[in-house]
């Protein structure tokens, strides 16, 4: 049996493929859980925690775990109606967090992976001019401030203990049981619907849910991911007409885009309260993930047309 792990969010859209491919591979995995309702990852010692904020008690969970994954967060909504989100996001993404790290420490946990956002660098980029692990952070909203200052405690207590931090900042993932925006863009394509997308040409990075699951594991062990921070994706930047024709090809329909200009697309974005949906649409959103690649030797396991196809596939089944 390899090395045991701690792994949050285990229920997740991340953490259940995780936990799932984790035990494939022989690690013994302790999920940790929203509810004692969950679905139960066979293989694995669930553990249900309703609370993973700053007054969360760990030891328990903590015994005997050479690693903790920590994917479990308050994560970004479009409407959020929280008195004061800033707050809230920081109460479970920084102080829950921090808690956390702290009580691995004293438990002798020896490398704690944190799960962050590509957000944190910001929300868009310049063609041709792709986010890096070297650029000066500028989060935006009150969920990539809290990523940040996570980032920033988590550097402490490592500097502080001892204990190896391992920091991922991933775009968005898309595979099976994907949900929102992608799976909204997933039914119209197999629907056939015409979509005013064509007119089009940004460049955004993603990141299959098989790839990202495969990097997660390769930074629980490698040695030269000790206290490092990652920017990681597929390696092939898609426009959204290009991701559209993947996705229609993948379901094996024809692609229907319509050549909207991008300006009346923004204009009615604004008018119906979806600017930022556009902006993901249209915008340019690179990642340099050149480290990954070199420090650790990693190469994604699947490509973006596979990892689209098994999206695709698995969306269709679930019809």
């Amino acid at each position: 049996m390899s090395a045991a792990l701690l792994v949050t969010g285990a229920n997740g859209f991340v953490g259940h493929e995780l936990c799932t491919e984790l035990i494939r591979r022989q690690y013994a995995v302790r999920a940790i859980v929203r509810a004692a309702s969950s679905a139960r990852i066979p293989g694995s010692a669930n553990t249900q925690m309703t609370d993973i904020g700053p007054g969360a008690n760990w030891v328990t969970a903590l015994q005997d775990v050479d690693a903790v994954i920590h994917l479990a967060a308050r994560v970004h909504v479009m409407s959020d109606t929280a008195l004061d989100p800033l707050a809230e996001f920081r109460r479970v993404n920084v102080e829950g967090t921090l808690n956390l790290a702290r009580q691995a420490s004293a438990a002798g946990v020896k490398r704690y992976i944190f799960m962050s956002s590509i957000k944190v660098n910001g929300e868009a980029t310049e063609t041709g001019q792709a986010f890096t692990e070297r650029d000066t952070p500028h989060p935006q909203d009150p969920y990539a401030i809290s990523k940040q200052e996570a980032e920033v405690g988590l550097r402490q207590i490592a500097a502080q203990t001892g204990m190896q931090v391992v920091i991922i900042r991933a775009p968005l993932v898309y595979g099976p049981g994907v949900k929102a925006n992608f799976a909204a863009l997933m039914r119209a394509v197999q629907k056939g619907w015409p979509l005013p997308l064509g007119a089009i040409h940004n460049q955004r990075s993603l990141i299959a849910l098989d790839n990202l699951v495969d990097f997660i594991i390769t930074c629980t062990t490698h040695p030269r991911a000790a206290n490092q921070t990652f920017l990681v994706s597929d390696g092939q930047d898609l426009s959204t007409v290009e991701l559209v024709r993947c996705l229609a090809r993948a379901a094996g329909v024809p692609s229907r885009l319509l050549p909207v200009p991008v300006w009346v697309l923004q204009a009615v974005g604004a008018l119906l309260g979806k600017g930022e949906a556009v902006q993901r649409l249209c915008g340019n959103l690179q990642v340099d993930s050149a480290k990954a690649r070199q420090l650790l030797r990693w190469v994604p396991p699947v490509s973006v047309a596979q990892g689209l196809r098994k999206a695709m596939q698995s969306h269709d089944a679930c019809r």
